[in-house]
């Protein structure tokens, strides 16, 4: 008899989708199968390969955003559903279903009364095992790209998980669209730290600005005379980026006479600091806003 194998792979990361696993092996012999997380990430990364060429498998997504709207458990059920689809429309045969953990996701569904739950499945049913390898190798790849979107942030070590140097990292540059806001670390974070919204409209520009071509070669930096946003460099000039956030209208109407001066004041002071004088330096703005932090000009002021 058939089984189709359920897990789970990114509940509880303050960052990155949702993913759910499902897979029928059949006929299919893979050795080596066990619980992803007892796995090296390049024997996942092995197996996964194999189980998606001799087995049945689906995956399903919720982002980030759309778990913070539905909440987790809503989000756990429609992946979980989700990937099933994807069994079904492939035509694959299969006559039990086990779901690791304790909830049955299927549950008002059709399928519900084929659904057995069982703690620690991923550890003894091989299609279980299965289900859990490939969720995990498909999130923590997404993580991965995401790290090359939003390298502030590290994903590619910790893949959005609570660690020291994840939290070090939103206290320094804020939240990033990808983070869960519903979740209490990052919901605490966004309620007590009332500057975190420029923060995130600095990350932005510094990402609109790596993709433009520009090194970011700090952020925040400051002194006790002065401050600079954004120091970026392209070819041989620095520029020195002021960030501007309004929620609505155009952010640059803040740069008046007296902040330019401040931003030039700023700019002569990192320069002679650090001996680059002779260096080509370029004062600019960007002004972003709305509540998904999109970058709406950036000007090269002097």
């Amino acid at each position: 008899m058939a089984i189709l194998g359920i897990d789970e792979v990114g509940r509880g990361p303050w960052a990155g989708p949702l993913v759910v696993g499902a897979c029928v092996l059949g006929d299919a012999k893979i050795d080596g199968l066990a619980d992803s997380k007892k796995l090296s990430a390049k024997r996942r990364e092995i197996l996964a390969q194999e189980i998606h060429q001799k087995a049945s498998c689906g995956l399903g997504w919720v982002s980030a955003a759309e778990l913070d709207k539905i909440g987790l458990s809503a989000a756990l059920r429609k992946a979980c559903r989700a990937a099933v689809s994807k069994i079904s429309a492939s035509g694959t045969p299969f006559h039990e279903i086990i779901i690791d953990g304790t909830i049955n996701f299927l549950s008002d569904t059709k399928l519900t009364n084929y659904v057995q739950i069982l703690k620690k499945a991923d550890a003894i049913i091989p299609e279980v095992s299965a289900a859990s390898i490939i969720a995990k190798v498909a999130r923590d790849n997404y993580m991965i790209e995401l790290a090359n979107k939003y390298p502030a942030y590290s994903f590619e070590k910790h893949v959005g998980y609570g660690t020291a140097a994840h939290k070090n990292a939103i206290e320094a540059y804020g939240i990033c669209p990808e983070h869960r806001k519903s979740f209490r670390p990052i919901r605490e974070y966004c309620e007590n730290n009332s500057s975190h919204k420029g923060k995130q409209g600095e990350t932005a520009v510094a990402n609109y600005l790596r993709a433009k071509g520009y090194n970011i070669i700090a952020r925040n930096w400051k002194n006790k005379f002065c401050e600079v946003d954004i120091i970026a460099q392209k070819e041989q000039t620095l520029y020195f980026v002021e960030v501007k956030y309004r929620k609505h209208g155009d952010g640059l109407d803040a740069i008046t006479p007296k902040k330019l001066r401040q931003m030039r004041f700023a700019a002569e002071f990192y320069l002679q600091s650090n001996e680059l004088v002779d260096k080509n330096a370029c004062l600019a703005a960007a002004s972003v806003d709305g509540d998904e932090f999109e970058v709406r000009d950036f000007l090269i002021l002097e």
